[in-house]
């Protein structure tokens, strides 16, 4: 009898640790199953990334035709979004906004991912893919004298045109010069003021600013020549906990990059560069600012 007992009791604490177990392994096993496996569920269930994008800037993205007609959205970051969408077996829909919203549209979940470079302060609040572009910043100045500068230090004082919360605003800032900031504006309404002296320069994207600047011959500026500066690279953003979702996002980029598929979507927006690669340019980096 006394047998029967403790063997009762030992089968009993069994079954009471494998239920503690189970219950671990399914609340974090391999740190898969709770907001990972769920956010990726939410997303295959309802057939379709949605993806906060400008649809203002050229030639990242921005509209053919029709502005709200997203057959008519188009531009280096809403392709490889679609493609990306495409390898993974789902739809691409595009919200857009302001570079100064998207990264709360993708805390709150009202969109799935964005593009956007790494910063110190939102690594730790969300995921990032590796990179889907390589770039470095410039400054676009007046072509007569360019607005006075010279060297970054000569932006002191000076004011900048830009969004609140960019790395390029950043740099303006940590050299002095004023932040003049802008909503989702075009790229005309940054180099307009530029030109017509609201402002004296715009730090952005070497690639960006080069291709912006040829949509507006009658402007009199210019890529500042001898400004090469802090290194960049643009990547798909998503939530801190959607592992699986960034694991598969990843697989589609690794895939993307060996078959060709992002430098053809490169050079058909950058004039025949390949932005996925790094550039050879000797580029100064700015200590403090990532």
């Amino acid at each position: 009898m006394r047998s029967l007992k403790l063997l009762l009791s030992i089968l009993v604490s069994v079954a009471v640790l494998s239920a503690c177990g189970n219950t671990d392994e399914s609340d974090t096993g391999n740190g898969e199953e709770n907001n990972t496996d769920e956010k990726w569920e939410e997303i295959q269930d309802a057939g379709e990334i949605v993806v906060g994008t400008a649809g203002t800037l050229f030639p990242a993205s921005y509209y053919e035709g029709e502005e709200g007609n997203q057959d008519q959205l188009t531009g280096y970051n809403v392709e490889v979004a679609r493609a990306i969408g495409d390898r993974l077996g789902l739809e691409t829909n595009f919200e857009i906004m302001g570079f100064d919203s998207m990264l709360t549209a993708l805390d709150t979940g009202r969109v799935d991912m964005i593009q956007a470079g790494p910063r110190e302060e939102s690594r730790g609040k969300f995921g990032f893919s590796d990179p889907v572009k390589y770039s470095y910043s410039t400054m676009v100045v007046r072509s007569d004298d360019h607005s006075g500068i010279e060297t970054l230090e000569d932006i002191e004082g000076k004011k900048a045109g830009g969004a609140a919360t960019t790395v390029y605003s950043d740099i303006a800032r940590e050299f002095g010069a004023e932040v003049a900031t802008y909503g989702n504006a075009p790229n005309e309404a940054y180099l307009r003021d530029v030109n017509n002296g609201r402002t004296d320069f715009v730090i952005n994207d070497y690639y960006l600013q080069s291709l912006g600047l040829t949509e507006f011959p009658e402007f009199d500026i210019e890529i500042h020549p001898d400004l090469k500066f802090h290194s960049t690279t643009n990547n798909v953003v998503v939530d801190k906990e959607a592992d699986v979702f960034l694991e598969n996002v990843n697989e589609a980029i690794a895939d993307m990059k060996e078959d060709g598929t992002l430098t053809e979507i490169s050079e058909e927006f950058f004039e025949g560069k390949d932005v996925s690669k790094e550039p050879e340019e000797d580029i100064v980096e700015i200590e403090g600012i990532e």
